[in-house]
Protein backbone atom coordinates (compact mmCIF):
# COMPACT_ATOMS: atom_id res chain seq x y z
CA UNK A 1 0.00 0.00 0.00
CA UNK A 2 1.85 3.45 -0.95
CA UNK A 3 1.52 6.60 1.35
CA UNK A 4 -1.42 8.80 0.29
CA UNK A 5 -1.08 12.14 1.08
CA UNK A 6 -4.51 14.57 0.77
CA UNK A 7 -3.74 17.96 1.22
CA UNK A 8 -7.02 20.54 2.15
CA UNK A 9 -5.42 24.30 0.90
CA UNK A 10 -6.53 27.66 -1.12
CA UNK A 11 -4.25 27.05 -3.44
CA UNK A 12 -3.49 23.88 -5.01
CA UNK A 13 -1.88 25.19 -7.89
CA UNK A 14 1.29 25.07 -5.18
CA UNK A 15 1.46 21.16 -5.17
CA UNK A 16 3.06 19.03 -6.42
CA UNK A 17 6.03 21.95 -6.57
CA UNK A 18 9.61 20.86 -5.80
CA UNK A 19 7.53 17.74 -4.65
CA UNK A 20 7.44 16.95 -8.41
CA UNK A 21 11.16 16.71 -9.05
CA UNK A 22 14.27 14.45 -8.04
CA UNK A 23 13.65 11.27 -5.38
CA UNK A 24 10.13 12.93 -4.58
CA UNK A 25 9.10 13.22 -8.04
CA UNK A 26 10.34 9.96 -9.00
CA UNK A 27 8.19 8.14 -6.43
CA UNK A 28 5.28 10.20 -6.88
CA UNK A 29 5.42 9.07 -10.64
CA UNK A 30 6.37 5.09 -9.71
CA UNK A 31 3.60 5.39 -7.65
CA UNK A 32 5.40 5.05 -4.16
CA UNK A 33 3.45 7.75 -2.80
CA UNK A 34 0.23 10.10 -4.32
CA UNK A 35 -1.02 13.26 -3.46
CA UNK A 36 -4.11 15.01 -3.99
CA UNK A 37 -4.84 18.85 -3.31
CA UNK A 38 -8.46 19.68 -2.23
CA UNK A 39 -9.55 23.18 -3.46
CA UNK A 40 -11.26 24.46 0.69
CA UNK A 41 -13.73 26.45 -1.40
CA UNK A 42 -15.16 24.26 -3.52
CA UNK A 43 -17.08 23.17 0.02
CA UNK A 44 -18.46 26.54 0.45
CA UNK A 45 -21.80 27.59 -0.19
CA UNK A 46 -22.92 31.30 -0.92
CA UNK A 47 -21.78 32.25 -4.47
CA UNK A 48 -18.46 34.33 -3.66
CA UNK A 49 -16.86 30.75 -2.38
CA UNK A 50 -16.43 32.25 1.26
CA UNK A 51 -14.41 30.59 3.35
CA UNK A 52 -13.15 32.53 6.37
CA UNK A 53 -15.03 35.49 8.47
CA UNK A 54 -14.63 38.02 11.12
CA UNK A 55 -12.96 36.80 14.47
CA UNK A 56 -15.22 36.80 17.37
CA UNK A 57 -14.91 39.01 19.91
CA UNK A 58 -13.03 41.53 17.71
CA UNK A 59 -9.89 41.74 16.11
CA UNK A 60 -7.70 42.16 12.86
CA UNK A 61 -7.90 39.79 9.90
CA UNK A 62 -9.88 36.65 9.41
CA UNK A 63 -10.28 33.58 10.75
CA UNK A 64 -11.07 30.11 8.39
CA UNK A 65 -15.06 28.84 9.18
CA UNK A 66 -15.80 25.35 10.62
CA UNK A 67 -18.47 24.87 8.16
CA UNK A 68 -16.69 24.88 5.25
CA UNK A 69 -13.51 23.32 6.38
CA UNK A 70 -15.33 20.05 8.33
CA UNK A 71 -17.39 19.33 4.57
CA UNK A 72 -13.72 19.66 2.95
CA UNK A 73 -12.64 17.27 5.73
CA UNK A 74 -14.98 14.81 5.82
CA UNK A 75 -14.80 14.66 1.95
CA UNK A 76 -11.11 14.18 2.09
CA UNK A 77 -11.36 11.72 5.31
CA UNK A 78 -14.50 9.90 5.38
CA UNK A 79 -15.22 7.48 8.30
CA UNK A 80 -12.86 4.30 8.45
CA UNK A 81 -9.71 6.56 7.02
CA UNK A 82 -6.95 5.92 9.65
CA UNK A 83 -4.40 8.53 8.11
CA UNK A 84 -4.18 11.36 10.83
CA UNK A 85 -5.37 14.49 10.57
CA UNK A 86 -2.52 17.19 10.50
CA UNK A 87 -3.01 20.95 10.60
CA UNK A 88 0.36 23.34 10.24
CA UNK A 89 0.06 25.42 12.62
CA UNK A 90 3.18 27.74 13.94
CA UNK A 91 1.94 26.97 17.53
CA UNK A 92 1.61 22.98 16.78
CA UNK A 93 3.97 20.83 18.61
CA UNK A 94 7.33 21.29 16.32
CA UNK A 95 7.95 18.16 13.90
CA UNK A 96 10.83 16.14 14.79
CA UNK A 97 12.50 13.05 13.05
CA UNK A 98 10.96 10.70 15.29
CA UNK A 99 7.24 11.70 14.23
CA UNK A 100 8.50 11.87 10.51
CA UNK A 101 9.50 8.31 10.43
CA UNK A 102 6.25 7.53 12.60
CA UNK A 103 4.40 8.74 9.15
CA UNK A 104 6.41 7.45 6.90
CA UNK A 105 5.38 4.42 8.41
CA UNK A 106 1.83 4.55 8.11
CA UNK A 107 -0.88 4.92 5.03
CA UNK A 108 -0.49 8.59 4.62
CA UNK A 109 -1.60 11.92 5.99
CA UNK A 110 -4.53 14.16 5.82
CA UNK A 111 -2.94 18.15 5.88
CA UNK A 112 -4.71 20.89 6.49
CA UNK A 113 -3.32 24.27 5.50
CA UNK A 114 -4.13 27.01 7.94
CA UNK A 115 -4.67 30.48 6.26
CA UNK A 116 -5.17 34.31 7.49
CA UNK A 117 -5.22 34.36 11.42
CA UNK A 118 -5.89 30.18 11.87
CA UNK A 119 -8.60 27.86 12.11
CA UNK A 120 -12.03 28.04 13.85
CA UNK A 121 -10.78 26.45 17.15
CA UNK A 122 -14.05 24.12 17.14
CA UNK A 123 -12.89 22.40 13.72
CA UNK A 124 -10.09 21.74 15.44
CA UNK A 125 -12.01 20.12 18.31
CA UNK A 126 -14.35 18.20 16.81
CA UNK A 127 -12.41 16.79 13.98
CA UNK A 128 -9.29 15.61 16.34
CA UNK A 129 -6.68 17.80 14.00
CA UNK A 130 -3.10 17.48 15.16
CA UNK A 131 -1.38 20.58 14.84
CA UNK A 132 2.28 20.32 13.45
CA UNK A 133 4.77 23.21 13.37
CA UNK A 134 8.13 23.28 11.43
CA UNK A 135 9.56 26.01 13.42
CA UNK A 136 9.16 29.24 15.52
CA UNK A 137 8.68 31.15 12.54
CA UNK A 138 5.07 32.47 10.86
CA UNK A 139 4.44 32.08 7.11
CA UNK A 140 1.94 32.91 4.76
CA UNK A 141 -0.12 29.96 4.49
CA UNK A 142 0.78 26.33 5.70
CA UNK A 143 1.64 25.45 1.95
CA UNK A 144 5.30 25.82 2.29
CA UNK A 145 5.12 23.68 5.69
CA UNK A 146 3.00 21.02 4.43
CA UNK A 147 5.57 20.50 1.36
CA UNK A 148 8.20 20.51 4.10
CA UNK A 149 6.62 17.96 6.03
CA UNK A 150 5.50 15.68 2.88
CA UNK A 151 9.34 15.91 1.68
CA UNK A 152 10.65 14.64 4.90
CA UNK A 153 8.55 11.70 4.89
CA UNK A 154 8.51 10.46 1.38
CA UNK A 155 12.44 10.39 1.53
CA UNK A 156 12.10 7.89 4.23
CA UNK A 157 9.49 5.70 2.29
CA UNK A 158 10.61 2.29 0.92
CA UNK A 159 12.94 2.61 -2.09
CA UNK A 160 12.90 6.24 -2.19
CA UNK A 161 16.42 6.62 -0.98
CA UNK A 162 18.77 4.74 -3.14
CA UNK A 163 20.95 4.01 -0.53
CA UNK A 164 18.36 3.58 2.85
CA UNK A 165 21.35 3.81 4.88
CA UNK A 166 22.47 7.36 4.43
CA UNK A 167 19.21 7.85 6.25
CA UNK A 168 20.57 6.31 9.62
CA UNK A 169 23.90 8.98 10.00
CA UNK A 170 21.77 12.25 9.07
CA UNK A 171 20.78 14.99 11.97
CA UNK A 172 18.19 14.08 14.64
CA UNK A 173 18.26 10.31 13.50
CA UNK A 174 20.72 9.25 16.57
CA UNK A 175 19.86 12.17 18.95
CA UNK A 176 22.97 14.52 17.59
CA UNK A 177 23.56 16.48 14.67
CA UNK A 178 25.17 14.98 11.63
CA UNK A 179 29.14 15.11 11.14
CA UNK A 180 31.19 17.68 8.72
CA UNK A 181 31.34 15.64 5.29
CA UNK A 182 34.40 16.34 2.70
CA UNK A 183 35.02 14.89 -0.80
CA UNK A 184 37.73 15.56 -3.44
CA UNK A 185 39.77 16.94 -4.18
CA UNK A 186 41.87 16.48 -1.25
CA UNK A 187 43.28 19.87 -0.57
CA UNK A 188 41.01 22.77 -1.23
CA UNK A 189 42.28 26.42 -1.00
CA UNK A 190 44.87 25.37 1.82
CA UNK A 191 41.83 23.26 3.64
CA UNK A 192 43.05 19.27 3.57
CA UNK A 193 40.71 16.38 4.25
CA UNK A 194 41.52 15.26 7.66
CA UNK A 195 44.24 12.41 8.11
CA UNK A 196 41.71 10.14 9.78
CA UNK A 197 38.83 9.91 7.25
CA UNK A 198 41.96 8.70 4.46
CA UNK A 199 43.13 6.33 6.93
CA UNK A 200 41.57 3.46 6.10
CA UNK A 201 40.38 2.70 9.59
CA UNK A 202 36.84 2.24 10.29
CA UNK A 203 37.17 2.13 13.91
CA UNK A 204 39.10 5.32 13.93
CA UNK A 205 36.68 7.15 11.23
CA UNK A 206 33.60 6.07 13.33
CA UNK A 207 34.59 7.46 15.98
CA UNK A 208 35.78 10.48 14.50
CA UNK A 209 32.74 11.43 12.90
CA UNK A 210 31.02 10.49 16.37
CA UNK A 211 32.74 13.26 18.30
CA UNK A 212 32.38 15.77 15.53
CA UNK A 213 28.79 15.03 16.27
CA UNK A 214 28.85 15.32 19.92
CA UNK A 215 30.91 18.62 19.27
CA UNK A 216 28.81 20.19 16.85
CA UNK A 217 25.33 19.24 19.11
CA UNK A 218 26.87 20.68 21.73
CA UNK A 219 28.03 23.86 20.53
CA UNK A 220 24.51 24.26 18.22
CA UNK A 221 21.99 22.40 19.40
CA UNK A 222 22.31 22.09 23.39
CA UNK A 223 19.01 21.20 23.71
CA UNK A 224 19.06 17.92 21.98
CA UNK A 225 21.76 16.55 24.62
CA UNK A 226 19.06 17.10 27.58
CA UNK A 227 16.63 15.91 25.87
CA UNK A 228 14.81 12.72 27.97
CA UNK A 229 15.76 10.12 25.36
CA UNK A 230 19.40 8.72 25.33
CA UNK A 231 21.78 9.26 22.50
CA UNK A 232 21.88 6.19 20.41
CA UNK A 233 25.51 4.33 21.19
Amino acid sequence: MSFAASVLTLYPEMFPGALGLSLAGRALEAGTWSLEAIQIRDFATDKHRTVDDTPAGGGAGMVMRADVLARALDHASPPGDERPRLLMSPRGKPLTQARVRELAAGPGAVILCGRFEGVDQRLIEARGLEEVSIGDFILSGGEPAALVLLDAVVRLLPGVMGNAVSGEEESFENGLLEHPHYTRPQEFEGRPIPDVLISGNHKKIADWRRAEAEKLTRERRPDLLAADQPLVK
